[in-house]
């Protein structure tokens, strides 16, 4: 069966070597991009399609009728679409005679929407959902053709959540390819009534906040970690990330929230609204004294 590749995450790179390495699908063009300015999971597939002798078309911007006629001339059978950050034009999505697959890491019909890992870690859930869908015309509200729970333990962040992830999509795109050949492939409708939306993040939404809890800086920061863009706070209008902390003894109560509790090595513990955590993981090039504020 004759399919385009489309992509430009890490993600999109793992579930791309997937399928050539299962051989069920014949992936005869990739689209990618060679740069992004908002993907910090950023991954090109042209080296990736290159190694393989598969054509690439590198698309920029959100012009999409290039990118329809190239596709046309394929005349793939069906799309994979992982990890892009436009919803495909009608004119694409009519191409395939078995319609266009993409991919959402929440449990569907809930948490349609955007950074679906980063809210699941920052709002301390403990499940999350990988879910494979025929696209249409909406974000995240097509027929599921197949989904998987997956667990969120308290130790994991972002780069941890993102491999689970990898590894249970890989499986389960397996098990999508052969349906695809064998003709079998189920899909599920989604019911619009139980859909729930998270909205898109911005810059303010990764500043830490000393006067929220321990646990929830904790889960702030484990969710913007790497392959993300990290949390950050600021000293004298200075920003600086932070990657990792742990939940530290919470100081007298009448300690303010910010303030600095200790330093040890390189290590900053710090007040919180509830508790203390200990920077442990940060880019402050000036550890701060002993009694700063933050």
């Amino acid at each position: 069966m004759k399919a385009v590749f489309i992509g430009c995450v890490q993600f999109s790179q793992a579930l791309l070597a997937g399928l050539l390495d299962q051989g069920e699908i014949d992936i005869a063009g990739v689209v990618t991009r060679r740069s992004s300015p908002f993907n910090s999971d950023f991954q090109s597939l042209e080296p990736a399609a290159q190694n393989a002798g598969i054509p690439c078309l590198n698309a920029e911007g959100n012009d999409q009728k290039p990118m329809a006629d190239w596709i046309a001339d394929i005349g793939p059978e069906v799309i994979f679409c992982f990890g892009w950050s436009y919803l495909l034009s009608p004119k694409i999505l009519a191409i395939p005679k078995f319609g266009a697959i993409g991919y959402h890491p929440a449990l569907l019909p809930r948490n349609r929407g955007r950074h679906p890992i980063i809210w699941a870690l920052a709002l301390g859930l403990d499940e999350t959902g990988s879910s494979f869908f025929i696209m249409d015309a909406d974000a995240d509200s097509g027929d599921i053709v197949s989904q998987r729970r997956i667990a969120i333990e308290a130790t994991d962040d972002a780069a941890m959540l993102y491999g689970k992830l990898e590894d249970v999509a890989r499986a389960q795109l397996d098990e999508i390819a052969t349906g695809l050949v064998a003709g079998n492939l189920q899909r599920t409708p989604q019911d619009p009534a139980l859909a729930t939306h998270w909205r898109k993040r911005s810059k303010r939404d990764g500043k830490i906040d000393w006067r929220m809890s321990a646990p929830g800086i904790f889960n702030l920061v484990r969710a913007l970690s790497h392959p993300y863009v990290g949390a950050h706070c600021l000293q004298n209008d200075h920003e600086y990330k932070v990657w990792e902390v742990a939940r530290a003894d919470a100081a007298d109560a009448d300690v303010e929230p910010g303030r600095v509790l200790a330093v040890d090595g390189g290590a900053i513990t710090v007040k919180c609204g509830g508790g203390a955590v200990t920077l442990i993981d940060h880019d402050f090039s000036q550890l701060p004294d002993v009694g700063a504020c933050l």
